[in-house]
């Protein structure tokens, strides 16, 4: 899992695992790790019949080192091989690293519904972390928080309309940005160059924004 590594120590239980024949499921509970987790461990790493910690341990370092991710086995499971893909393909997308692992994790929840105690013992990284990135999904409109009144507490919540509210939010704040440049454009003179060319940015980024915002409120329906 990206931002929580495994030590060598949690290598040698793997292999020790491996060796008793347990799970991979069974190894990742006495990791206190998703089994994800473990079973791109082992498949990029021999898999379970030839993984051996120490040169799994350097293989990670010297991958870390050369900051390119190994290529999957043949044999790595297809539902592991997705959920890394939408991970990447969120973070080249812009999205923080820490908030698309929030995200995911939510996304891929029987219920779409986390607390951030819950996230932060997933994840495997500090409280203020979480904080930061469900703040960030907040404001873009990926998810929302409800709150608990019986046990005083946040949960963070994906449903069916997040992916709609994500998209507004977006075109509203390049809505906004449209209107600054229009300002700009009055302000340096609509007749003059820079004027004009701030004009016809502005003029497509509105006509743009309310197409899709059109278009969403169109097919919000496939959500429901």
């Amino acid at each position: 899992m990206p931002g929580a590594r495994l030590s060598e120590q949690d290598r040698e239980r793997i292999a020790s695992g491996l060796a008793d024949k347990l799970s991979y499921g069974e190894i990742a509970r006495r990791l206190d790790r998703p089994t994800s987790t473990i079973t791109r461990e082992i498949t990029r790493n021999g898999g379970p019949t030839g993984y051996r910690p120490q040169q799994a341990h350097q293989a990670t370092i010297q991958r870390a080192r050369r900051g390119t991710p190994s290529p999957p086995r043949a044999d790595t499971p297809p539902d592991d091989l997705m959920e890394a893909e939408l991970l990447e393909r969120a973070i080249r997308a812009g999205m923080p690293r820490t908030a698309a692992r929030v995200h995911h994790d939510l996304m891929l929840s029987e219920d779409g519904r986390r607390t951030a105690a819950e996230l932060t013992h997933r994840l495997k990284v500090s409280p203020a972390s979480v904080s930061l990135a469900v703040n960030y999904l907040l404001q873009q409109g990926f998810v929302r928080r409800e709150r608990d009144p019986r046990r005083r507490r946040d949960i963070y919540v994906i449903d069916d309309d997040a992916l709609y509210q994500a998209i507004m939010t977006s075109e509203r704040q390049t809505l906004q940005t449209a209107q600054a440049t229009m300002a700009a454009a009055e302000t340096y003179g609509l007749d003059s160059p820079v004027g004009q060319r701030l004009a016809k940015m502005a003029a497509y980024l509105e006509r743009v924004s309310l197409d899709i915002m059109e278009s969403a409120e169109r097919w919000r329906t496939l959500l429901r």
